[in-house]
């Protein structure tokens, strides 16, 4: 611990489990064993923690509804030297969730801020997702509706690197939606469902797949999105054309347009996309090409 030095307390950023309970470091055990106060994002939640690990240091609560005040006084424990640490409900702080003025306000005084790694949806999605992902961008939540989603989903459209998105479960078929109209059907991704709890999930496919697939299902938990690159190159396989077009006639089957489905084909296999129509098909769509 660093407290009753002259620039005040350590205000240390704590990551914690998002599912399992077993996720939780060492090292975050130990600090937030040791220092006198911590700030939760729901203080209910992190009870649960305390009593699984045997943690009984005193809690306040602090999110993004909390008083102004309630951020002062924090600034102020800190101020006296005595050090703080900052946990959310689940995962590391300022993700997608509260903290973020906290942690300015006592940097902008020139304040220690030590980060404590652990849980993060973001990086678990990005490992199972089966994507390329060396070079990616978090979006976190979109805007629900009007001119800012539409302007972000167009960004990400044409983005080369994969994104990562969070997105609550009854939401997710209208943005699968949505990137199917903004990135094309055949566009790879990865939903990443309940990520280290009981009943994780991950699904892979084309965006068109993933999109009909929600539609049939009611989806519950958290949801991640990972969303491939748009000159990301499908990874290889070994299905050879044949099997290739017995794909796209099980899309079509399933009510996608053929151009479509081989569009989606050719973006899982790396097929191209022309050979994925058989002769028939080529001189059906220059007859209406003519027409």
């Amino acid at each position: 611990m660093h407290d009753g030095d002259a620039a005040g307390g350590t205000l240390y950023v704590v990551a914690t489990p998002i599912g399992n309970m077993a996720d939780l470091t060492l090292r975050a055990i130990d600090v937030l064993r040791s220092v006198p106060l911590v700030a939760a994002e729901d203080t209910r939640m992190t009870r649960r923690l305390w009593a699984r690990h045997g943690i009984t240091t005193r809690l306040q609560a602090y999110h993004a509804h909390s008083d102004p005040a309630r951020e002062r006084a924090l600034l102020d424990h800190l101020a006296l030297g005595q050090d703080l640490a900052l946990v959310s409900d689940a995962g590391t702080p300022l993700i997608s969730d509260p903290g973020e003025g906290l942690v300015m306000a006592w940097a902008g005084r020139g304040g220690r801020v030590e980060p404590i790694p652990g849980a993060s949806a973001v990086l678990a999605a990005l490992m199972a997702c089966g994507l390329p992902v060396a070079r990616w961008s978090f979006e976190g939540f979109l805007p629900r509706r009007g001119r800012q989603r539409r302007e972000r989903v167009a960004a990400i459209a044409v983005d080369d690197r994969a994104t990562v998105l969070f997105e609550a479960p009854g939401r997710v078929s209208g943005t699968l939606d949505d990137l199917v109209a903004a990135c094309g059907p055949g566009r790879r991704a990865a939903l990443c469902r309940e990520l280290t709890k009981r009943h994780e999930e991950v699904r892979r496919g084309a965006l068109a797949e993933l999109a009909d697939q929600v539609r049939a299902v009611a989806l519950r938990g958290e949801v991640t999105l990972v969303l491939a690159g748009a000159d990301a190159s499908p990874a290889g396989t070994d299905v050879d054309l044949e099997e290739g077009r017995r794909r796209v006639d099980s899309r079509v089957r399933e009510g996608l347009s053929r151009s479509a489905a081989a569009k989606a084909v050719a973006a899982e296999t790396g097929l191209p996309r022309r050979d994925l129509f058989d002769t028939r098909d080529l001189v059906e769509m220059e007859d209406e090409g003519a027409r």
